[in-house]
């Protein structure tokens, strides 16, 4: 059943509302979409028996639900309870002149819901394959799929998307016009990314299987939507 999309700018909340740095915060949720499709992995942040838990975990999301999978038997995934997930990337360290000044250039989200456990058993493989092409786009109908016991012994998490906190760093040092750019000193960005390698296959198969289409492309590019973002 269609549902109405959300809004474009998100709902500024006492959970969501930044307090410090407000500069870097952002409430457009396409730049929320752009850090959740440029990561595969998240860490779900949960209390169970009255002790905080968090676990990293890969992910995946439609236009209002981010899911998360794990085992059934995971304390974690019960579902039914507050819940706050976070997807960060660190794009580079910015190396100032002193280090108080030190800092990450970094993308980060940060949602905030009830976590929903999917029982209905469309939306369920639905929310799995959506988990799996996000990680590695086209390996869905490439590989076998889950059976029924595979599935009985897969807990599928639900969290909208509705409320949520960015906030994005970029640029060089903030003491480029204060009293320490007078040290002569080096200070700048020394940036970081991750690219995909070559696959390298397993040692069980056989010589004439070759990597698909769908692998062998990513390699050397950054994760991203649409077949891996071909980032170069």
């Amino acid at each position: 059943m269609a549902s109405e999309p959300l809004p474009a700018r998100l709902p500024e909340t006492d959970r969501t509302r930044h307090r410090r740095l407000r500069e870097q915060g952002s409430l457009d949720r396409a730049e929320l979409n752009a850090i959740l499709d440029a990561g595969f992995v998240c860490h779900l942040g949960v209390v169970v028996d009255g002790r905080p838990l968090v676990v990293p975990t890969v992910y995946g999301r439609d236009e209002r639900q981010l899911y998360v999978h794990g085992s059934v038997a995971s304390r974690s995934l019960a579902g039914d309870l507050p819940v706050c997930v976070t997807v960060t990337h660190v794009d580079g360290l910015v190396l100032a002149r002193s280090v108080f000044e030190h800092g990450v250039n970094y993308r980060s989200a940060m949602i905030h819901g009830t976590a929903r456990r999917v029982t209905d058993p469309e939306e369920k493989l639905a929310g799995l394959r959506r988990l799996t092409e996000h990680a590695t786009p086209g390996q869905w109908s490439y590989a076998r799929g889950p059976n029924r016991r595979e599935l009985a012994a897969t807990a599928l998490l639900a969290l909208s998307l509705e409320e949520a906190s960015v906030k994005i760093r970029t640029g060089a040092p903030d003491d480029g016009e204060g009293p320490d750019a007078e040290l002569g000193l080096w200070a700048g960005v020394l940036p970081l990314a991750s690219v995909w390698g070559e696959p390298v296959p397993d040692p069980a198969l056989p010589v004439d299987i070759a990597v698909p289409e769908h692998i062998a492309r990513r390699a050397g590019t950054r994760h991203g939507p649409a077949g891996g973002g071909g980032i170069r």
